[in-house]
């Protein structure tokens, strides 16, 4: 199966760029697999180089891997598949998976937009971005960060904290703050440690955590700015609240420039250190913003985003159905893996973990109720 080929060359020696190469050469990462050392020369690989990932790809049982990623319940998106994000795939390194845990539709949202900062935040830096991501998150945006201290764990749980709810019940079907963490390290390792219940609840939220590298591996330095240039590549835009002058999110920044993508940053106050990093992207040509209509403007959205209008009639709509019908846990399970694209019964009781017999009656009732359709086999929130 060639994903299995793209897994294990995103577990070896043969970096994304080396792997493009050898795509070009070859046609499939099988192919690739197999050839000899002459061939990866072609490439570019160099003799070192391939003498371990010769070793590795003698050693690799993917089969087991593909049953460690099972039991933690963690998925696998290669580059040629449907759920890989576009712009991102536009990265001349481009991850050659993604290892991804929970909601994995976030990805096809076109609103994603990232958040980063210092991980030494200020009250003014955590007001402002507070600020922000909730008006952000409100208008329909997907909040993306990297779940670092600071502005990053600020913006992921201001975005959690916007779920529209009705009577405290959060509605999946609903537009509400949703949140994408990339991390520097296994997606099976919360990084920091400060942060194990923040990684828990973007989980429950139905948010999405994302990484390019492999189960158990740890974070380090050099894993930061990696994951930095995913964040600028999966997003429409990248807002920096507030850094100091030697900020990581600076990296993202810069990523996001190199990219095409437009860089927002707020100014601070001139006496803070931590907004010499900010005062430094405005100088370069950031876009200054001081609220949430800065950023709709200058993305050439309306200051009421035309996805917001619709959601405020279909929030009555949906609001009725529940006060109509009791809704369970199980048919708001279906409506959050439904909410961005029509699934299959299949895809579905996969992502749902809910066995596909009683699956079929609960999704026959739900139409009856209103709450879901079937067109050619796949269903979609109404």
């Amino acid at each position: 199966m060639e994903k299995d080929f793209y897994l294990s060359f995103s577990l070896s020696p043969i970096g994304p760029k080396r792997f493009k190469k050898l795509l070009e050469i070859f046609g499939s990462a099988e192919k690739a697999w197999k050839r000899a050392e002459d061939d990866f020369k072609k490439a570019g690989v160099g003799e070192k180089v391939f003498a371990k990932f010769d070793l590795f790809r003698k050693k690799l049982d993917c089969k087991q891997y593909l049953e460690k990623l099972k039991k933690t319940k963690v998925e696998i998106i290669a580059q040629f598949e449907k759920e890989y994000p576009k712009k991102l795939l536009e990265l001349s390194d481009a991850p050659i998976v993604l290892f991804a845990k929970g909601n994995k539709n976030l990805l096809f949202a076109e609103n994603i937009i990232g958040v980063v900062g210092t991980r030494k935040i200020t009250s003014y830096g955590k007001q402002v971005t507070e600020d922000l991501v909730s008006s952000l998150s409100s208008a329909g945006f997907i909040i993306a960060s990297g779940m670092a201290l600071g502005v990053d764990g600020i913006a992921h749980k201001t975005a959690i904290d916007c779920q529209v709810k009705w009577q405290g019940v959060p509605l999946p079907s609903l537009p509400k703050g949703s949140t994408i963490a990339v991390l520097g390290c296994g997606v099976d390792c919360p990084y920091p440690r400060e942060n194990q219940n923040l990684y828990e609840e973007i989980l429950d939220s139905g948010g999405l955590i994302i990484s390019e590298y492999p189960l158990g591996m740890l974070a380090n330095k050099g894993t930061f700015p990696a994951r930095n240039r995913i964040i600028a590549g999966i997003s429409l835009a990248v807002l920096v609240t507030e850094a100091g002058k030697d900020s990581g999110s600076l990296i993202t920044a810069s990523n996001a420039a190199s990219q095409g993508r437009t860089v927002f940053a707020v100014p601070g106050p001139i006496t803070s250190r931590m907004s010499d990093g900010t005062s430094k992207l405005l100088k370069e040509g950031a876009v200054l913003v001081s609220s949430a209509e800065d950023i709709l403007e200058s993305l050439n959205i309306k200051n009421i985003p035309t996805n917001f209008i619709r959601a405020g009639s279909r929030m009555k709509t949906i609001i009725g159905t529940f006060k109509k019908f009791k809704i369970s846990r199980e048919e708001r399970k279906i409506l959050g893996a439904i909410e961005y694209e029509g699934l299959t019964i299949d895809e579905i009781s996969r992502m749902t973990k809910i066995p596909i017999g009683k699956l079929s009656i609960i999704l026959s009732e739900m139409e009856l109720k209103g709450l879901v359709k079937n067109s050619g086999g796949k269903f979609s929130s109404i």
